[in-house]
């Protein structure tokens, strides 16, 4: 929680009332944006302040989560609640001895949450994939050796010895924090004997030396979807490192590799393929089969079809859960043998000069 919200009155800058509904505080949000945006005003640094309140104010107010914690904690300001702190007397306008945790954010058990803040999220782990070009398209279910730290199977993460259980830290007494006086003030501190944890182990895991987590390979597997494309990435929750102190575990990300196709090209959802034809088969025409992802179509290339035309088969490229697939997108390649028989060449010598002709004419006009 933002210890700035006891200050501020995030209705009175949005301009609404306490009661407004999420689409009436939207509304208001887009108001003041738009009158206060900093590309909208160039070079005005007090709009830019204005704006960074309007943001901070709808993204509270716009969480119903986050609203309701709010609007506890304008209550308890509105009706004096800062001043009810145990401890009264003489010495400070509180009454007593102050806590500044309590006073600047104790809010945390109001909303089920203690001030026990030792318990850390485990570490992003990250791992490569390689897939065919099939399984790319179609999808599948691969596993993936993954290198990092893992709950330890013998004392499945507690850190102790089988059978046993973490005891109560003496010096904090389970709390994980320790006071200090200062004054009128007090300070409440991670507990330095557990680090925060509230917690001792007497009898350390001889398998992980009281760490709860050890290193090594596992296997983890993963849910490929259909369509996926290379360099993408897949987020498996909660199967990264293991947490500290009892957080969750961090998230696995899997980098996927597509292998490449012999025949096709992915460029977004459409497939580009490259026909490769005959002289006499771009002169005259014809009518070929083209290999598509499921199954072959027919073609019909026009006479006179030039080196490099593109034709577009569509529906035949990569299909999509939802909408329209791509299309196949088929070049032209007008193939130059390198070797003719003695009959092609004569019939080719023929066709040169018949060419020449043709092509020579073109000077003489004006002449």
């Amino acid at each position: 929680m933002n210890r700035d919200w006891a200050e501020k009155d995030f209705y009175q800058i949005l301009g609404v009332g306490k009661s407004s509904t999420p689409e009436e505080i939207k509304r208001a949000y887009r108001k003041l944006a738009r009158r206060h945006h900093p590309d909208a005003n160039p070079g005005n640094e007090s709009k830019a302040e204005k704006f960074k309140g309007i943001s901070e104010a709808y993204s509270v107010l716009s969480d119903a989560e986050r609203r309701g914690e709010y609007d506890e904690v304008r209550r308890l300001v509105e009706s004096g609640g800062y001043r009810h702190f145990p401890g009264g007397g003489q010495g400070t306008p509180f009454g007593g001895q102050v806590n500044l945790e309590d006073l600047l954010g104790g809010f945390g058990d109001l909303f089920g949450r203690g001030r026990h803040t030792a318990a850390r999220k485990g570490a992003d782990l990250a791992a490569n994939l390689r897939l065919t070009f099939e399984e790319s398209i179609e999808g599948a279910t691969k596993s993936v050796g993954v290198r990092g730290q893992t709950s330890c199977s013998d004392c499945g993460g507690t850190g102790v010895r089988s059978g046993g259980l973490p005891e109560a830290c003496p010096v904090c007494s389970g709390q994980g924090t320790t006071v200090q006086n200062q004054g009128p003030f007090s300070f409440s501190r991670p507990c330095h004997q557990c680090q925060g944890s509230g917690k001792m182990i007497r009898d350390p895991c001889p398998g992980c030396r009281g760490r709860g987590s050890r290193h090594r390979t596992r296997t983890v597997k993963v849910r490929v979807p259909p369509g996926v494309k290379d360099g993408s990435r897949i987020k498996i929750r909660e199967k990264g490192a293991p947490g500290r102190l009892g957080g969750p575990a961090g998230d696995l990300l899997v980098r996927v590799e597509v292998e490449s196709h012999p025949l096709f090209v992915r460029r977004g959802n459409d497939l580009n393929l490259m026909l490769p034809l005959t002289y006499s088969e771009a002169s005259l025409g014809a009518t070929l089969e083209i290999p598509t992802l499921n199954g072959v179509v027919k073609l019909r290339v026009p006479a006179g079809t030039p080196n490099g035309k593109t034709f577009r088969i569509r529906g035949r490229g990569i299909p999509t859960p939802r909408g329209k697939p791509g299309d196949l997108l088929v070049e032209a390649r007008v193939e130059i043998p390198k070797r003719v028989s003695r009959q092609q060449r004569r019939l080719l010598e023929n066709l040169a000069e018949l060419d020449s002709g043709n092509i020579r004419s073109h000077f003489e006009v004006g002449r």
